[in-house]
């Protein structure tokens, strides 16, 4: 399921992701197969940008890589693009994460 919500590029790997703010506490939630996109929950509120340099913060750590919010800055669904990653390595610390999930 996981090679439905990633995509590559020259640049890097793109992520859909699927974010519920004012969450307890920053993590990845699941996959949405509904809608394609991975499930995060961020401590931060959806204002004012907050939840999205959260995002950046949290996906940066995650991947030890440079983030970008490329899509859907003003919404819950929105594409992340980790800059110089590689699909391998994405999908490897993606299943780990999701793994804490289950």
């Amino acid at each position: 399921m996981i090679e439905t919500i990633i995509k590559e590029r020259k640049d890097g790997i793109l992520i859909d992701i699927d974010v519920q703010a004012n969450a307890k506490r920053n993590e990845i939630a699941g996959i949405n197969e509904w809608r394609k996109r991975l499930s995060v929950k961020i401590k931060a509120p959806a204002i004012e940008g907050k939840a999205n340099k959260e995002i950046i913060k949290f996906f940066g750590n995650l991947f030890k890589k440079d983030v970008e919010i490329i899509l859907g800055k003003t919404s819950s669904q929105k594409t992340i693009l980790i800059l110089g990653a590689k699909k391998g390595y994405v999908e490897e610390i993606l299943k780990k994460e999701l793994e804490k999930t289950k």
